[in-house]
């Protein structure tokens, strides 16, 4: 009787052994981080830095993209294409780059560059004001020179000539930023500059719209500008004359509608818009500023790693998902067949072995994840 006893005692612990190991769900414990540590490595491979993996689950789920058009859509460097006057135009240009120059804005950078182009030799200014938005203002041999928006001009009491609203809307309709100067009574011609829209842009937008997601253009530009450019890119949804320090009101307007929201941007005053959307997205050519409050940071200028970031976050918990199903199927399946015996220690652990590196291995297949270009 012992004897029979003994076996009965035997094989009752080998089932319960089969059980516990079986049970253990060690492929459920791996299923995400393995496929969230490849999705990561992914991404840093194709230049896009991830910071965590919750980041990854907000990535999968955005579908609106708020890309802040200068610096992200553009390149962000200006040149000036034309240059129309009723003065001598070098004197123009002189007194009005002399202004501009100080103004370390992107636009004045590129007007001061084209007098330096023709060997224009700058003065120094007397005075210098900068009008947010709206343009700048300053001294110069003793007249006081204005250049900025339209608005700008008539505040001061600076006449405004109908052929120089006519080249204005001329300008703003071909994508460029105009900037109207003047002294003494009344505006005196017109500068264009413009600045180039990044290669990717387009195919940047166009994939966004295959996968779904809605885009939309931000920008303090005019309008007009505005929609030019979004012509160009793509996308239909324009904001436009937006103030910095407006863009993360914007952004949590879109949100309060129900939208999960990633934000593209570059510059310092994009900083609070990135903290606001549901994902920052930093283009890492852009400011340390921007860098920090970025959940991802694109570490070059391209468009294209926009999709590339989503797709890479939806494969990834494509991944998660058949991770997870696996391991919960074939613990599900095994219990059973251990607990009635038909399963011997040895063979529940290789298979407990098993589950865990299939799932490791399908977490691999991540790392031929391909960009769709």
């Amino acid at each position: 009787g012992m004897a029979a006893f003994g076996l009965a005692f035997q094989s009752a612990l080998f089932q319960s052994v089969a059980v516990l190991v079986i049970a253990c769900p060690c492929a459920m414990g791996l299923a995400t981080p393995t496929a969230v540590s490849v999705g990561i490595g992914r991404a840093a491979r194709n230049g896009i830095l991830i910071k965590g993996g919750l980041t990854l689950e907000q990535l999968a789920t955005v579908d609106t993209v708020i890309f802040d058009k200068t610096g992200t859509l553009t390149t962000g460097v200006m040149e000036v294409t034309d240059i129309t006057t009723d003065e001598d135009p070098k004197k123009f240009l002189q007194l009005v780059a002399t202004v501009e120059n100080s103004s370390g804005h992107p636009i004045g950078r590129a007007i001061a560059l084209a007098a330096d182009e023709r060997g224009i030799a700058l003065s120094h200014p007397e005075s210098v004001t900068s009008h947010s938005g709206a343009g700048v203002s300053g001294r110069v041999d003793g007249v006081t020179v204005y250049a900025g928006k339209r608005t700008l001009l008539e505040e001061n009491n600076l006449a405004v000539s109908d052929s120089d609203v006519a080249k204005l809307a001329e300008l703003e309709s071909s994508s460029r930023t105009a900037v109207l100067a003047g002294w003494d009574g009344r505006a005196r011609g017109v500068i264009g500059i413009a600045d180039t829209v990044r290669a990717g842009s387009l195919v940047a937008v166009e994939h966004l719209g295959r996968t779904g997601i809605e885009t939309y253009m931000i920008t303090g530009d005019n309008q007009a500008t505005a929609a030019a450019v979004a012509r160009q890119v793509g996308i239909s949804n324009v904001i436009a004359g937006i103030r910095p320090e407006d863009k993360a009101n914007k952004v949590a307007a879109l949100q309060s509608s129900g939208k999960r929201v990633a934000f593209v941007g570059d510059g310092i005053n994009d900083a609070p818009a990135l903290v606001q959307a549901d994902l920052g997205m930093a283009v890492g050519s852009g400011t340390e500023v921007a860098i920090e409050s970025g959940d991802v940071v694109l570490l070059n200028g391209d468009p294209t790693l926009v999709p590339t970031a989503i797709d890479l976050a939806g494969a990834t918990f494509r991944t998660i998902k058949q991770n997870l199903f696996w391991a919960f199927a074939y613990n599900t399946a095994a219990i059973p067949l251990a607990a009635l015996g038909f399963l011997n220690p040895m063979i529940a652990a290789g298979a407990m072995a098993f589950s865990s590196v299939s799932v490791v291995l399908n977490a691999l297949r991540l790392r031929g994840f391909q960009p769709q270009n």
